[in-house]
């Protein structure tokens, strides 16, 4: 577990954001101080050693389990959480995102009409989820949509959402076991657009490197235009340092989060073990970019790297090499007052906790 003791002891309002993650829980507290928002605490805790496979590794815990886990890391001396009123993020693979087509219409009829409409692109019934939905901006450029009569024939684009209930149903009963105030659940894309990205009009892409997966998301007009899963993450890498140099896993991901793309104490450099997984995940990742602009014929601006296989040590000048445009480390706690001690940690830790900071956030905000 990593953790930061308790920073600032004066009795604050102070909000909580927490990102369930397949190989570990992230939590970030901050606190209302005037008009900034202020670093309380943060931290990490491992869930492979729950569900019997190593720390560093994606697991797939019951919902007992999570919940177990949860407890665990909020009574946690050493984290010093001192709120339970939170914002939860939800994983990505739950959730159905669509851009589609709608007539240019008021928002009252849109909203039925976007229930019927959405039946042809969700694979399950509508009963079985939760349903949201905005209108993506127009560009400069483009004609903004009519008003009244002027309607007619006029259309925009709808950004659909659904949930499955019953992942919102498993979040809430984790919330019921541990005792959270759980103001909201959303899912885990934007909350970290608005930790790293907010206000960006893009096009942009966020590259989000967890354990088990890498995803990949295209934002637009502030909001996420296209989506793509890789199946391969920084576990991958993990076992690469651990076949090369014949050591456990355990003590790999040890290696790998000390190293990362550096040289060992033993001389041997671990460059090789990172790219040579990379590779793939970029080829996958260039080719999602391509097709982006291909079909939209706009340029990506910026790649901005988040999750924790992305906060290894050279991975930003290994991405901007792949890329060729501009890669950026994404910062959630540029928008959050820290202390000074604390910047350059959080600098290079920080891609790991956007989820969780983009939560806390908004958690705040509601509060």
């Amino acid at each position: 577990m990593s953790f930061l003791s308790d920073i600032f002891k004066k009795k604050a309002v102070s909000a909580l954001g927490i990102d369930i993650g397949s190989s570990s829980i992230k939590v970030v507290q901050i606190q209302k101080k005037g008009d900034k928002a202020v670093l309380d605490t943060y931290g990490e805790l491992s869930l492979g050693p729950y569900g019997g496979v190593s720390i560093g590794q994606s697991t797939n815990l019951s919902t007992e389990k999570m919940a177990q886990a949860v407890n665990d890391l909020l009574s946690e001396k050493e984290v010093a959480l001192t709120t339970k009123t939170c914002g939860m993020a939800i994983p990505f693979k739950a959730s159905l995102l669509s851009i589609i087509e709608m007539p240019a219409v008021s928002e009252k009829e849109m909203a039925g009409m976007v229930i019927l409409e959405a039946r042809k692109y969700i694979p399950v019934p509508i009963s079985d989820v939760t349903i949201d939905w905005s209108i993506i901006p127009k560009r400069e450029n483009e004609d903004a949509p009519a008003e009244k009569d002027e309607h007619k024939g006029k259309t925009v684009d709808v950004l659909l959402v659904a949930i499955h209930n019953n992942i919102i149903n498993q979040y809430k009963e984790i919330t019921e076991k541990t005792g959270l105030a759980t103001k909201f659940f959303e899912i885990e894309v934007f909350s970290s657009i608005r930790a790293v990205l907010e206000g960006v009009q893009g096009p942009i892409m966020i590259f989000d490197m967890g354990a088990a997966t890498t995803k990949l998301y295209i934002i637009n007009r502030g909001l996420i235009y296209q989506s793509h899963t890789i199946n391969t993450g920084s576990q991958e890498i993990t076992a690469n340092i651990a076949r090369i140099l014949d050591i456990s896993i355990e003590d790999a991901e040890v290696i790998k989060r000390s190293v990362g793309m550096g040289v060992t104490k033993e001389g041997a450099d671990l460059s090789e073990a990172v790219s040579v997984i990379a590779a793939n995940i970029f080829a996958e990742a260039n080719r999602f970019l391509f097709d982006f602009q291909k079909k939209t014929n706009e340029n990506i601006k910026s790649v901005v790297l988040i999750g924790g296989g992305s906060a290894l040590r050279g991975f930003r000048d290994l991405a901007a090499q792949n890329f060729k445009v501009e890669v950026i480390s994404g910062n959630p706690f540029e928008k959050v007052e820290v202390p000074a001690f604390l910047e350059n940690i959080l600098k290079e830790t920080g891609p790991e906790f956007a989820v969780a900071a983009g939560a806390a956030l908004r958690c705040l905000q509601e509060i």
